[in-house]
């Protein structure tokens, strides 16, 4: 596959369909399962390609191994400038999945750690099924950045906000349990079994009217013109702060520093 003349490595997202659901998964366990720029077109135009199909009436995500469901984005890659995000999908923001409503239900397997972009990818669906072993945080300010992608104000809109305050502002995790009894997490499972739980709750949504389940998430959401109302004025602000913050040396070192296997050195500018 291509984008853009560019070779696109299609292992890196693994897309099956079972019956009436099709299941994404980010194959790149040696990776943690971060996105890359492969990652971000295979996971975006598999949503758009499911938008059009009405044998697709619920789709679930998940990641590779059993160690991370998504450690966000690849800052390897990030650093060494190889990142590569696909222009066409650039506008559905982080794995052109945050930004890409779809009317079709979206279901997170969180099978491991959900950290950064790992953490906005489960908070873009509308259920998550996690595994005991499971984690969320949303650690970018230890690297200088911020959630960028609708972690900022999604993680406000989940959690009650000094809970949410707590995960922007110290970067630390919290259990998949703690998140349940936040009302994050739909339902906590034993290890191993994320994936088959999610599926069982996608299939109970299949069985559904497939019209008036799409509907019922539109007006859930309070769809206008295609976008969860108020969410275009928050994006907005969000990429505005992202353009000053990526221009900051912090912005720079952060990633840096991950890649180095070292302690940021901060200078607040």
């Amino acid at each position: 596959m291509t984008q853009n003349d560019t070779q696109v490595d299609t292992s890196k997202v693994l897309i099956e369909r079972r019956d009436h659901i099709l299941v994404l998964t980010i194959n790149r366990p040696k990776a943690r399962n971060a996105v890359d720029g492969d990652v971000w077109f295979l996971i975006g135009d598999a949503l758009e390609q499911a938008k059009d199909d009405p044998d697709v009436r619920c789709i679930v995500i998940t990641g590779s191994g059993d160690a991370a469901f998504s450690a966000g984005l690849d800052l390897k890659a990030l650093a060494k400038g190889t990142l590569n995000i696909p222009p066409r999908m650039a506008k559905y923001s982080f794995a052109g999945f945050v930004r890409h409503f779809t009317s079709k239900p979206v279901i997170a397997a969180v099978n491991g750690k959900a950290l950064g972009g790992g953490s906005e990818l489960a908070l873009a669906c509308d259920l998550i099924v996690a595994t005991e072993s499971a984690s969320f945080g949303l650690p970018e300010v230890k690297r200088g950045l911020i959630a960028g992608g609708g972690g900022v104000f999604r993680i406000t809109e989940a959690v009650p906000q000094k809970i949410a305050l707590e995960l922007l502002l110290t970067g630390e995790p919290i259990s998949s349990t703690e998140a349940a009894r936040w009302g994050l997490v739909n339902r906590v499972v034993p290890d191993g079994t994320a994936l088959d739980a999610a599926l069982e709750l996608a299939a109970q949504i299949a069985k559904n009217a497939p019209l008036a389940v799409q509907a019922s998430k539109r007006l859930a959401y309070r769809i206008v013109d295609g976008e969860p109302e108020g969410e275009p004025r928050m994006w907005a602000e969000n990429d505005k702060e992202i353009g000053v913050l990526f221009k900051s040396a912090d912005a720079q070192e952060g990633p840096r520093a991950f890649a180095e296997k070292r302690e940021p050195q901060w200078q607040g500018k």
